[in-house]
């Protein structure tokens, strides 16, 4: 599949939606004001009757839709995606929303890396040092919060980066349709939320659950959906990469509505990670021109 195929700039627009509407999410989650499993609960449940009744429209207009999880491999990715969202709404409530956003953008790194053991596709000399780079960038992240309770939370948001970046990974190999397989996932961490909530003294507490019924039955169904299609048209570390439109985006909403300031070291540790992307995405760019450049020369119509 060439840069400039139609299915790779269809790819780009549905992963660059689902990248955009991603990134209101922890503003929302922290605009509902609740305890962490109710709204992982409310959040998760949302979703899950969104996304089948989505499904059953669809259903009805045309028999050509998707399955809700294609096989075995459909399986491990809805559980893979089930356990990103634990990891991420544990972080949401354990850390800063900029640590948050600056470790979740080290997952187009590990879907390079997984990418490369897995599938085979190796990455070049440039990619091995934007790794090396971002690696630096997270363990200044991590280093501003040892001895404070935002530890937990830094280490809950690497989980929920590597669990995205395998189920990218496996839905690029695997080539199925797995839209609606990261929408079926949230029903492993609604089952564990609603035992939680339940086994709680306090028990279901949001203040505000229409920001949460809203961030469910909308941003998540779209931004989980196109993401999670992406991989069928463009590479594991090209969808990664639209995830960094939360990172950058995120935070400055973050600020906007709450005044949450991020500490130096967040910031200059983030600065070195989009940094770098944003350089490793330009070389690659310059190079995939450069070869497509040689290829008409060798080979002219």
């Amino acid at each position: 599949m060439t840069a400039h195929s139609p299915d790779h700039l269809k790819g780009l627009v549905i992963t660059g939606i689902g990248g955009l509407a991603l990134t209101v999410d922890i503003p929302l989650i922290r605009l509902a004001n609740g305890e962490s499993w109710s709204i992982l609960m409310a959040r998760t449940g949302t979703t899950f009757l969104a996304a089948l009744v989505i499904w059953a429209v669809w259903r009805a207009i045309t028999p050509s839709a998707p399955k809700l999880v294609p096989g075995r491999a459909g399986l491990v990715v809805a559980s893979l995606y089930g356990l990103g969202s634990i990891c991420f709404i544990t972080a949401v409530f354990h850390t800063t929303t900029a640590n948050l956003v600056f470790i979740l953008a080290f997952n187009t790194m590990f879907a390079a890396l997984l990418s490369w053991l897995f599938l085979r596709e190796r990455p070049r000399r440039a990619t091995l040092a934007a790794m090396a780079a971002m690696t630096v960038g997270v363990l200044i992240i991590v280093w501003d919060s040892v001895g404070t309770g935002n530890l937990f939370g830094d280490l809950m948001a690497a989980c929920s980066a590597v669990a995205v970046a395998a189920a990218i990974t496996i839905s690029r190999s695997s080539g199925e349709d797995m839209g609606f397989t990261s929408l079926i996932g949230v029903i492993i961490p609604f089952t564990i939320a609603a035992i939680m909530v339940g086994g709680s003294d306090t028990g279901f507490r949001i203040e505000e659950p229409w920001w949460i019924i809203l961030n469910g039955a909308i941003i998540m169904p779209l931004s989980f959906y196109c993401l999670a299609t992406g991989p069928r048209y463009i590479t594991g570390p090209e969808v990664a990469m639209f995830y960094l439109l939360e990172t950058v985006l995120a935070p400055i909403w973050v600020w906007m509505i709450f005044h949450e300031v991020p500490t130096r070291n967040s910031l200059i540790g983030g600065a070195i990670l989009i940094v770098a992307l944003v350089a490793h995405s330009v070389w690659q760019l310059m190079d995939g021109r450069k070869r497509r450049a040689a290829t008409s020369v060798k080979h002219p119509v």
